[in-house]
């Protein structure tokens, strides 16, 4: 059975945009297959983020809202029977669709009500950018596919490419993730975006891994973190534990849509040491001689 996109998010149908931003990070970041090493972690990830892909978009929610997870699945199944004749499928960004026509061409949902939309492919086109009004001319639209580096689709690019024996320059906005559809003139352009080996992307959120030495943790330091903007210096508190998330506002993606950005989360990761020195060993003993004394540290 289909699972319930608020109970996958863990929040109430009437939660604001910000709880369920805050419940997707957090449930994203706690089943995060490079963080969480159960077998189910990667199932739960994608069912995470299937279910902040639509309970973030307001139009996409209220379609949910109406109809369940069956507008966004291949068929759109709960729109009724389809009728006899050709069939199209296709996909707009992570969703599939298929529609069928009627004798002569003719949709099968004619008079159905969709909740102001006229048919599935109407639903689809609003989620995900389509302006034409003839259906025939949305079909044509040529694709191409453009691979940027992951510095190039968070902060934005231009691009000239050639196609059809033109050169034609193309400005990419800041904040495009892997997936993305850009549209322009005659043609969509499908983003491929390759992955940094220091970032990792969560919506409009990053999240970056800092090793730190036991000494740092137990007596804090200052150190120095990547950023899309450049290295920052971070001050790590006495006593921070391994795995502890340090969050730095507004140091994320910037949003397509709006002003603003997302955070940037710092993980933080505590080494210990595979080889001791003779002296450094010593030092460990003592250091636990004295916290027996102490009956414990923590």
């Amino acid at each position: 059975m289909a699972k319930d996109f608020y109970e996958v998010l863990d929040v109430a149908k009437s939660a604001t945009p910000e709880e369920i931003k805050k419940a997707y990070r957090k449930k994203a970041l706690e089943w995060h297959p490079d963080r969480n090493k159960s077998p189910e972690a990667e199932v739960k990830f994608k069912e995470i983020n299937k279910a902040y892909e639509v309970l973030s978009d307001t139009k996409k929610k209220e379609v949910y809202d109406q109809y369940g997870e069956t507008a966004f699945s291949p068929g759109a199944g709960g729109f009724g029977a389809q009728g006899p004749g050709s069939q199209q499928s296709g996909s707009y960004g992570p969703f599939s669709y298929t529609y069928t026509y009627g004798e002569g061409g003719n949709s099968p949902f004619s008079g159905f009500d969709f909740g102001g939309f006229s048919d599935p492919f109407e639903i689809f086109e609003q989620f995900f950018g389509g302006a034409s009004t003839s259906r025939t001319r949305r079909r044509q639209r040529s694709l191409y596919k453009l691979t940027l580096t992951f510095m190039e689709a968070v902060k934005g690019v231009e691009k000239t490419v050639e196609i059809n024996g033109k050169r034609e320059k193309i400005k990419i906005p800041a904040g495009v993730d892997n997936g993305s559809r850009v549209r322009f003139g005659d043609f969509d352009i499908i983003l491929e975006v390759s992955p940094d080996a220091r970032f990792t992307r969560e919506d409009y959120d990053l999240v970056v891994d800092m090793e730190i030495s036991y000494a740092q943790a137990a007596l804090g330091d200052v150190v120095e973190v990547p950023t899309i903007d450049g290295p920052l210096k971070l001050r790590i508190q006495p006593g921070t534990q391994s795995h502890g998330l340090i969050r730095l506002r507004g140091k994320g993606v910037p949003y397509i849509r709006s002003g603003g950005r997302g955070d940037q989360y710092v993980r933080i990761k505590v080494q210990i040491p595979n080889k001791l020195t003779n002296r450094q060993k010593e030092l460990l003993r003592e250091f636990d001689e004295e916290g027996k004394k102490k009956r414990g540290w923590f």
